[in-house]
């Protein structure tokens, strides 16, 4: 055991609320950095139902602070507990709660179980490069050994679940907002969008707007318009949306049938724009354009986890 942690006297506590698997990974990486011990919690298989899916993450220092979420924060304090247990002992270990626990005190809301893998970081390497590949806007998997008790990084693109008796957690790149138009509605969504720490960026496209990058249109011009969203849709952008009336749309759809662009190529176009509709004032016109994004995102996440 390590003379330095002694369980029973840490007081297990919330640092600060995130369930954002970067944000987990960030902190455990400073953590280390610092010379701290440091364990970084995975959710490895869910029985039954789940407030969280498989992958989610927690990271918890020998101090007893931690981040991240589990489940629904029924659970993470118990889980922190074992996890500076685990750090104390310098050995990882599987903790199932819930359905079929030892912990019978510890019931989940939704009735069922999750089984989590404790891993303590014994150095950054890991972390380094999948750190990096999300900064450079590249999928990436962090590839957790139990039989090792080793952490990994992958550059091939795996779905977050067991593989060949590794657990893989696909990290895919942070979603971002591409902005293009002025005025109050362009204003209003990137508020809303950096409120809820989306990347947002205003009035320059990408060359090559990858996957993980949603195009909004809020132009009242559509000569204007029209070059950027050729652009726009000769590229991977898992959303394209465009301001306007179905008369607009319309037109804009003619004029890009009469540039050479496909009937399945417009069909990508959420136009009019946003989830529900129509608005007429600028918060529901950001609240519904960023509930059509996350949907998309939603559903594209679904693809990553179940393949």
């Amino acid at each position: 055991m390590d003379d330095g942690i002694v369980p029973g006297k840490v007081d297990v506590h919330r640092l600060f609320h995130t369930d954002q698997t970067i944000d987990v990974l960030r902190f455990a990486h400073e953590t280390v950095q610092q010379g701290q011990p440091c364990a970084l919690v995975m959710l490895t298989e869910i029985i039954g139902g789940s407030s969280r899916a498989a992958g989610a993450m927690m990271a918890v220092a020998a101090t007893g602070g931690y981040c991240g979420m589990v489940s629904g924060g029924c659970v993470e304090g118990v889980v922190a507990r074992e996890a500076v247990q685990a750090l104390a002992e310098q050995q990882d270990r599987i903790l199932r709660l819930g359905k079929g626990s030892s912990y019978f005190d510890v019931v989940l809301p939704c009735g069922g179980g999750i089984v989590l893998a404790i891993h303590m970081l014994r150095d950054t390497q890991a972390l380094d490069a999948v750190l990096g590949y999300h900064a450079r806007r590249q999928s990436a998997a962090l590839l957790y050994h139990p039989q090792h008790q080793t952490l990994t990084c992958s550059e091939i693109s795996h779905n977050t679940g067991w593989h060949e008796g590794r657990f893989a957690v696909a990290l895919p790149p942070a979603l971002r907002l591409v902005l293009l138009g002025q005025g109050l509605e362009s204003e209003v969504l990137y508020q809303a969008a950096t409120a809820l720490n989306i990347e947002a960026v205003r009035d320059t496209l990408p060359a090559d707007p990858d996957d993980a990058t949603a195009v909004v249109f809020l132009q009242h011009d559509l000569d204007k318009e029209l070059p950027l969203l050729k652009q726009a849709l000769n590229s991977r952008a898992i959303y394209i949306g465009c301001l306007g009336s179905r008369r607009t749309h319309e037109v804009r759809r003619t004029q890009l049938l009469k540039d050479g662009f496909s009937q399945e190529q417009i069909a990508r176009l959420s136009a009019p724009i946003g989830l529900f509709g129509p608005v007429r004032d600028a918060r529901s016109l950001a609240v519904s354009v960023l509930a059509e994004i996350m949907a998309r995102k939603t559903e594209q996440a679904k693809d990553v986890r179940h393949g």
